[in-house]
C-alpha cells in the first residue's frame, strides 16, 4: 500500500490557524500510512503549528530543502522506502519538480483554489 507524503506549511497547516480540516477529513478516508514534509527548522516547527499533528513529520531543517532532490533521496532512505512506494502533493511547484526528477509521483495542489477534487481525484487514481 502506497504513503501519502503530504507537504505541511499552506497545505496541510495553515499558518496560524493549525491542521487545514477539509484535507484531513479527506485524508482520513484512506487507509495508508502518511507522512508530512517540511522544510522547517526546530524554531519554525512552533510558529508554523507543526506540532501535535496527526502524522508522522519529516524534516531535514533547510538542509537541503525540498527544491533540492537530495531531500527526497533522504527522506525515502529515512523511512525506507521506494519512489514507486510513495506519491505526493505539494503547493511549491519547485519542490514538486524536485520530488519528480528522484522518480516520485507528484502532484501539484495550488493553495488558491484549494482543488480538494482534484486532490482526491490524484489520490484515488494512483493509489490503485
Amino acid at each position: 500500500m502506497k504513503t501519502i507524503l503530504v507537504d505541511a506549511v499552506d497545505t496541510f497547516v495553515i499558518e496560524g490557524k493549525g491542521v487545514y480540516e477539509p484535507m484531513y477529513n479527506l485524508l482520513e478516508r484512506y487507509p495508508n500510512r502518511k507522512i508530512i514534509l517540511t522544510n522547517a527548522s526546530d524554531e519554525q516547527m512552533e510558529s508554523f503549528s507543526l506540532t501535535n499533528l496527526p502524522y508522522e513529520l519529516f524534516t531535514l531543517k533547510h538542509n537541503p530543502d525540498k527544491t533540492d532532490p537530495i531531500y527526497f533521496q533522504r527522506m525515502l532512505e529515512n523511512f525506507n522506502l521506494s519512489k514507486d512506494d510513495v506519491l505526493y502533493f505539494e503547493h511549491n511547484p519547485k519542490a514538486v519538480e524536485s520530488a519528480q526528477s528522484v522518480g516520485i509521483l507528484s502532484y501539484h495542489y495550488d493553495t488558491e483554489k484549494k482543488d480538494l477534487g482534484g486532490l482526491k481525484d490524484f489520490l484515488d487514481k494512483n493509489l490503485q
